[in-house]
């Protein structure tokens, strides 16, 4: 089977007054459908733009990003923009909820945007819901959730249109043990039972040992690689 993601040696330059910074060089990676990848890395290494270059935010300067078989990098922004939709969750370190809206109404937004009618939203909405365990908080608002269970709201609103691939900058970055533990294990079940590729970046080993397998980058290299199997997040 082909990967999801084949990343093909790619490098990304900017440039910062006088200074050329190079975050990514020559980086080639492959990604198989349904395998939970993480990320790590010191400050600087290059571990956020390649996140965003995998998800279609932004554009390398030179290589070949192919997403099952399309080549994003050399997509216009509109076109992006429309690939996302379809394409990409985002889960993020900070949850970026509604405070006065509902965990359903949370939820639905990224549905709004399409085509689907009010009973076709609710089926999905609750679907997700199921999910990630809170089939009994659709009523409630952020601020009457743990901090655990917003993130599985903003994990919910990134699967309630069945993307393909799902990224995740620091996802347990801002909760307790118990809770990130719990987020980890529903990122797991997601890739596993469910086929969902997801690509994480994190500064914690603990997190990192729930995914399939795990990057090294370093000024902008790929440097090392580590297999870890799940149950050592016990």
């Amino acid at each position: 089977m082909n990967p999801l993601i084949s990343i093909k040696s790619v490098s990304k330059t900017f440039s910062k007054g006088n200074t050329t910074i190079k975050p990514l060089e020559d980086l080639s990676l492959d990604v198989p459908r349904g395998e939970f990848l993480s990320l790590m890395g010191p400050s600087g290494s290059g571990k956020t733009t390649l996140l965003n270059l995998i998800a279609g935010i932004d554009s390398p300067t030179s290589g070949e990003i192919l997403i099952d078989g399309r080549d994003i990098a050399h997509l216009s922004r509109t076109e992006l923009t429309k690939w996302r939709s379809v394409h990409v969750g985002y889960i993020f370190q900070l949850y970026h909820l509604v405070p006065i809206l509902s965990a359903y109404e949370n939820i639905e937004l990224p549905l709004l945007l399409g085509k689907l009618s009010k009973a076709g939203r609710k089926e999905k909405i609750l679907a997700a819901l199921d999910l990630v365990g809170l089939g009994d908080r659709a009523d409630h608002r952020p601020s009457e959730l743990s901090g655990g269970q917003e993130q599985r709201v903003a994990i919910a609103r990134a699967i309630v249109h069945d993307p393909d691939l799902l990224v995740a900058d620091e996802p347990t970055g801002d909760l307790d043990r118990e809770s990130a533990d719990s987020i980890l294990t529903l990122l797991n079940t997601l890739a596993t039972e469910h086929a969902k590729t997801i690509v994480m970046v994190t500064h914690d080993p603990k997190a990192s040992a729930a995914a399939h397998r795990t990057m090294q980058l370093e000024k902008g290299r790929l440097v090392e690689e580590s297999r870890t199997p799940f149950s050592s997040l016990s």
